[in-house]
């Protein structure tokens, strides 16, 4: 029995926070405690708000540790400040980009694993397996970058300064992310900007959410007797927004799964517009929130209906939208 799992079923306080707070929190919640977090609201990093704002977490700065089975209390934040011996003269260290999956740990690769317990510096997002942060070392600065749909965020550009000027000075960052950096990740912007400043960078490929979200689901993206190609797209963007430059027309004729990543709050605008380039209106849809995670959930309903379903379900991001035959089949149910 691992020491985590003795916390099932378990009221837990958490007093203060620290960089590696969020990673604590996610094991937590992995092994089924109910965590609240004992600290000023605007002293949560993106990360750790997220989590909150997902009622994945409870946030009550004024909780009383008498009622909780267990209290645990920040550590001090270790220095961003690079050692002696992290910042050698004349060393410039090396950024790795690191795609981690989902949520579930396990499904970060051993490679992404050595990488992250050998980091200085682990720069990560709200969507990277944040279980894995346990690994890092003891004085590894860990620094979160996470994203809010609709709310707080780093700028990519910030986060391109952070890592080349860690590297600069003479430490090897990690740039731990959900998925595969490469997907829809940024990790071609933080290359470019690593080479345009000299720091040598090496890829670690992640397991990406648009085949794997579907399958924890039970959909497989291609099956032989139903369809022979997928699509991923991003949603990021509804149909018609200046910013889009998908043929959506193209993509519902293409007569394979479509797979929209980041399409939460544009699904609605990207089903109909499915429908009038010729989709049938009752197409098998599926979405999937929280993959990966203990809260996993999804819901299946026809292209017309799949937005309101979601919706009703209250699924929200991290998600994935599944449309095409194949989403009205779950493998995994019993036979």
């Amino acid at each position: 029995m691992s020491p985590e799992s003795m916390f099932r079923g378990r009221r837990l306080l958490l007093v203060g926070t620290d960089p590696s707070t969020a990673a604590t929190v996610s094991t937590l919640l992995r092994e089924g405690a109910t965590v609240t977090v004992a600290a000023p609201g605007e002293a949560l990093e993106a990360t750790l708000r997220d989590l909150v704002d997902r009622g994945l977490v409870t946030l009550d700065p004024a909780a009383d540790p008498a009622g909780f089975d267990v209290v645990v209390r920040a550590r001090p934040a270790v220095s961003s400040t690079p050692t002696r011996e992290q910042a050698a003269p004349g060393r410039v260290g090396t950024v790795t980009l690191v795609g981690g999956g989902l949520g579930d740990p396990g499904l970060l690769t051993v490679a992404g694993l050595e990488a992250v317990r050998a980091a200085d510096v682990v720069v990560h997002d709200r969507l990277a397996p944040l279980d894995a942060l346990r690994h890092a070392r003891p004085d590894a600065v860990l620094i979160d970058v996470g994203k809010i749909p609709r709310g707080a965020f780093t700028p990519q550009e910030r986060i391109n300064e952070v890592i080349v000027e860690h590297a600069l000075a003479g430490r090897d960052v990690v740039r731990l992310k959900g998925g595969d950096n490469f997907v829809f990740g940024r990790g071609g912007e933080e290359a470019e900007a690593c080479a345009v400043a000299g720091v040598p960078v090496v890829v670690v490929p992640g397991v990406s959410s648009s085949i794997a979200a579907p399958a924890l689901a039970g959909i497989p993206v291609t099956h032989r007797a139903l369809v022979q190609g997928f699509t991923v797209v991003s949603g990021h963007v509804p149909p018609g927004d200046p910013r889009s430059t998908l043929d959506w027309g193209a993509v519902a004729r293409s007569n394979t799964t479509v797979v929209v990543l980041m399409g939460v709050a544009t699904l609605g605008a990207i089903a109909d517009t499915l429908v009038q380039e010729g989709l049938p209106a009752d197409t098998p849809a599926a979405v999937v929130a929280d993959a990966g995670l203990p809260s996993m959930r999804s819901v299946r309903a026809p292209l017309s209906g799949i937005d309101a379903a979601a919706r009703e379900a209250g699924l929200g991001a991290p998600a994935v939208a599944v449309v095409g035959a194949v989403a009205a089949l779950d493998v995994l149910a019993p036979r």
